[in-house]
This record gives C-alpha cells, structure tokens and sequence, in this order.
C-alpha cells in the first residue's frame, strides 16, 4: 500500500514578551492509508464477522438454556443459522439434540471460545507487519 506524507503546521507561544517573528515550526509524519487507530481495515472487518457469529451463537447458547419453543420463528431462525457453526463440537461432551427442552449446551460454549480464538489470531496476523503503537 502506498503511504502518504501528512504536514502538521502548529503555532508555539513566544516564552517572552518580544514579537517573535510569525513562523511556525513544522512538524512531518507518515500516516498509513492502511491504518486507523492502530488497527487495520482487515482487523476490523474479521472482528465484525466474529462479532456476528458470536452474538449468533450467544442466542443459541441463551435460547437452549431457557427451553425456547423451537416452532417459534426467531427461535427456529437462531437455531438454523447457527447448527453448521456447532456441528463440529457436537461429538466433544455426547450429542443429544433437543430443542424446547432447558439445558446446558457445553458444545455452544466451546465454539464461542474457539470462534474468539480465530478470530484474535487472525486479526493479529493481518498486523503482524505493522511497528508497534507508541
């Protein structure tokens, strides 16, 4: 990506009472076009989705526990959307599918701890190039 250079021009206050000629000291910095805040646009787009499918399977997670009604529609909606995302821990803890019935499920909880791994690492990954923040 190509960078840009950015020239911040700021007034400093004479320290005594003598007119001081008008110029101001000039200051230059490199600004990435890649970069905002730290964080890249790649980062920010892997936490949008993470954040998506987390809230997703935070629902499901909510909805199970509290024995919704699977013939609801946001309930049958949730529960649709997210099952490709659990499916594979299904077999970690016995699988035993039932909905509209109040339990536990400790396979939603490991995919949300999985997804936020994922997600951290990937995020990272898209920084990895990048200096340090000061």
């Amino acid at each position: 990506m190509a960078e840009r250079v950015e020239k911040v021009t700021r007034t400093v206050p004479a320290e005594t009472t003598e007119p001081a000629p008008a110029v101001a000291p000039t200051e230059t910095r490199e600004v990435s076009e890649r970069s905002v805040g730290g964080s890249t646009l790649a980062q920010r787009v892997i936490w949008y989705i993470a954040g998506v499918l987390l809230v997703l399977l935070a629902f499901r997670f909510v909805l199970t526990l509290l024995g919704a009604n699977p013939n609801n529609a946001f309930a049958s909606f949730i529960y649709d959307t997210s099952h490709p995302l659990v499916a594979p821990f299904f077999s970690l803890f016995g699988y035993n599918l039932q909905y509209g019935v109040s339990r536990f499920e400790t396979f939603t909880v490991v995919a949300i701890a999985v997804y936020t791994v994922v997600a951290y690492g990937l995020a990272k990954l898209m920084t990895l190039n990048q200096p340090e923040p000061r």
